[in-house]
């Protein structure tokens, strides 16, 4: 055994009021986040054709669409019947 060791003793760490290691929950980032996800909803729509679904997610607080898959104008054009996937864009030119 050393003879020559040294036992220190470490002061107690004290977190800062308001950060989060200081147990305020409230103003972290987990807090932060888990806020915003529980704002936002998903709904499941069925399409214009057999086996098409759109999924929107929806602000709870304002009703607003925030994102919507596939997008608005490619609904639109399944709504019209003729449109064919890869269609919009001529990529033979």
């Amino acid at each position: 055994m050393n003879n020559n060791a040294r036992i220190d003793i470490v002061p107690p760490v004290v977190a800062v009021s308001g950060s989060a290691t200081g147990g305020d929950f409230s103003r972290s980032k987990a807090s932060e986040d888990a806020e915003r996800a529980n704002r936002y909803r998903l709904v499941i729509e069925e399409g214009a054709r057999e086996g098409q679904f759109i999924y929107k997610t929806l602000d709870r607080v304002t009703g607003e669409v925030v994102r919507q898959l596939p997008r608005e104008q490619i609904v639109e054009f399944l709504k019209e019947g003729n449109y064919v996937e890869g269609a919009v864009i001529d990529t033979s030119v």
